[in-house]
């Protein structure tokens, strides 16, 4: 069982910057693919990133990539969204994510979701 709390989401202009985070608990965080994924009002939850078990493969949408960074600190049991140059457009709740699959970035192959951080970026 893994329980996930994301934070660091908020209001913000265009271009800013913010980083989110997603705490996890359990003893066994670093068994599990991480993603981030992302949901705009009235629109399907859309994959942004994920990242493997050690931290050492990531994968980005084409519509994050070069913007957004994801990383990982099994350690701290805890998995970061660095987001620059933030569009209106990427407004939306952010929601992280546990998959015992690797590579995963369908919704449908993750096991565990934390329940959602907004982020709004204002033109």
């Amino acid at each position: 069982q893994v329980q996930l709390v994301e934070s660091g989401g908020g209001l913000v202009q265009a271009g800013d910057s913010l980083r989110l985070s997603c705490a996890a608990s359990g003893r066994t965080f670093s068994s599990y693919t991480m993603g981030w994924f992302r949901q705009a009002p009235g629109k399907e939850r859309e994959f942004v990133a994920t990242i493997s078990r050690s931290g050492g493969s990531t994968y980005y949408a084409d519509s994050v990539k070069g913007r957004f960074t994801i990383s990982r600190d099994n350690a701290k049991k805890t998995v970061y969204l660095q987001m620059n140059s933030l569009r209106p457009e990427d407004t939306a709740v952010y929601y992280c994510a546990a998959s015992p699959i690797s590579g995963a970035i369908h919704p449908g192959g993750y096991e565990y979701w934390g329940q959602g951080t907004q982020v709004t970026v204002s033109s």
